[in-house]
C-alpha cells in the first residue's frame, strides 16, 4: 500500500532520488529549493538535452547572453558561462544537503562535451577545468562509460574529482567502471593523497534497453510464431532493464566487498554507488513508476525526471526489492539466448552507448546553433 510520502520513505532503504533537470527557472524561482524540502530530492542530474531545452527560447538567459557578446566571447564561451553559473547556483543550494549527509549526496552533475566521449586525453583535460571552475565541493563531472572514458574516470577520480560514469548499459561496463573508479582512488592513495572526500556514481540506464528489447519481440510476435513462443516473447517485454540492473547491483555487493576494496575503506573512502538513469517509463502500458518501485535498496541513488517525481510522491510503493527474485533475474537474461528468442544483448547494448552518444551530442549541437542564432539577434539589439 502506497505511503503519506513515498520519496521520504524511500530513504529508509539507503536510496536517495536525485532529479534528472536543471534550469536557471527551476533555480531562481525558488522551485528547486522548495523540492529539496517537498519532494526530499537530494540531488541533480543534467546532460545536454536537458540545456538545450532549458536555453533554447528562453528569454531569461539574455542578459546573460549579452553580458558574453560584450565581453567579446565566442558562442561556445557565452554557453560555458551560461552553464556554469547554474550548476554553481544549483550546487549552493544543494549545499545544505552536502553537509547534512556527510557528503553523501547533494550532488550535481554536469557532463563534459559530448563529442568527445571517444577521447580520454580531452576528457580528462575538460573534466579538469570543469571541476576547478565551477569550484564547488558537490559538483559531479559526468565522463561517458566508453572504452576511451574509463582511463579519463580513474585518473578524474585520483585528483580528486567526483565523477558521475554516464552511459552505462551492460554488466560489464558496469563492472570495469566500478573497478576504473577503484583504480583511481587506489592511484590517489599511492600518493599519499586524501580520499576521503571523493564521491562516484555509476549510472546505469534502464528504459531505453526496454524499449529497444521490446521492439524486437514485438517484431518476432508479429512474424508468426506458435502461441507457446509468442506468450513466452510477450512474458519477456518490459522485463529486461530491472533483471539487468538487479544483476549488476549483485557485482556491486561483490567489488565493494572485496578486500581490495576494503583496503580503501579503511582510509575513508566512500563506494560508488549505482545510480538508475533513464527512468521514466516509455511505455503507457507499463507502470509510470516501474523503475523506482523495483529497484529500492540500500547504497543506490535514482534520478527522475519531474513527470516521474510527481508520478511517485503520488503512488509509489517502497520496499527492499532491489535483491528481490535474483534468479528470475538471471533466467530472465538467459532466455534472450534461447533459439526461440535469439536476442544478442551484447549487441543491444553496444547499439545503445552509441545511441547514447549520438543523443547527447546532436542536442549540444543543436544547442550551439540556437544559442549562435540568438548571439547574433542579440548583437544587433
Amino acid at each position: 500500500m502506497a505511503t503519506a510520502n513515498p520519496i521520504i520513505d524511500i530513504e529508509d532503504y539507503g536510496q536517495s532520488i536525485w532529479m534528472d533537470n536543471l534550469s536557471r527557472d527551476l533555480i531562481t524561482s525558488g522551485e528547486l529549493a522548495q523540492l529539496i524540502d517537498s519532494r526530499g530530492i537530494h540531488g541533480i542530474t543534467s546532460n545536454p538535452a536537458i540545456f538545450e531545452k532549458a536555453i533554447a527560447g528562453n528569454e531569461i538567459y539574455d542578459e546573460a547572453i549579452k553580458q558574453g557578446i560584450a565581453a567579446g566571447k565566442s558562442t561556445l564561451e557565452i554557453y560555458e558561462s551560461i552553464v556554469f553559473e547554474d550548476i554553481g547556483n544549483a550546487c549552493d543550494i544543494f549545499a545544505g544537503v552536502y553537509e547534512k549527509t556527510d557528503a553523501l549526496d547533494g550532488y550535481v552533475s554536469i557532463e563534459v562535451p559530448p563529442n568527445i566521449a571517444k577521447d580520454t586525453e580531452s576528457t580528462i583535460k575538460e573534466a579538469r577545468r570543469y571541476f576547478k571552475e565551477i569550484g564547488r565541493p558537490n559538483v559531479m563531472i559526468k565522463i561517458p562509460g566508453t572504452p576511451e572514458g574509463l582511463p579519463a574516470v580513474t585518473e578524474a577520480i585520483a585528483e580528486g574529482i567526483n565523477v558521475n560514469v554516464t552511459l552505462l548499459f551492460s554488466v560489464q561496463a558496469y563492472i570495469d567502471t566500478a573497478w576504473a573508479y577503484i583504480e583511481g582512488l587506489e592511484k590517489r592513495a599511492a600518493a599519499g593523497e586524501d580520499i576521503s572526500n571523493i564521491a562516484s556514481v555509476a549510472s546505469f540506464f534502464l528504459s531505453r534497453i526496454d524499449v529497444n528489447i521490446d521492439n524486437q519481440l514485438d517484431a518476432k510476435i508479429k512474424s508468426g510464431v506458435s502461441e507457446d513462443v509468442a506468450s513466452k516473447l510477450i512474458g519477456l517485454k518490459g522485463k529486461v532493464a530491472i533483471a539487468n540492473a538487479k544483476i549488476a547491483y549483485q557485482h556491486y555487493l561483490e567489488i565493494f566487498s572485496s578486500d581490495r576494496w576494503q583496503a580503501l575503506a579503511a582510509k575513508g573512502a566512500k563506494p560508488q554507488r549505482l545510480l538508475w538513469a533513464s527512468t521514466g517509463t516509455k511505455n503507457p502500458d507499463y507502470s509510470d513508476v516501474m523503475y523506482v518501485d523495483e529497484l529500492v535498496g540500500a547504497d543506490t541513488v535514482n534520478t527522475l525526471p519531474p513527470d516521474t517525481i510527481e508520478a511517485c510522491a503520488d503512488h509509489c510503493d517502497p520496499a527492499n526489492r532491489i535483491t528481490a527474485n535474483v534468479a528470475q533475474a538471471k533466467q530472465i537474461i538467459a532466455a534472450l539466448g534461447d533459439a526461440d528468442v535469439a536476442i544478442d544483448l551484447d549487441a543491444v547494448m553496444a547499439e545503445l552507448l552509441e545511441e547514447g552518444i549520438e543523443k547527447f551530442i546532436k542536442p549540444f549541437e543543436s544547442l550551439m546553433d540556437s544559442l549562435e542564432t540568438k548571439v547574433k539577434q542579440l548583437a544587433t539589439v
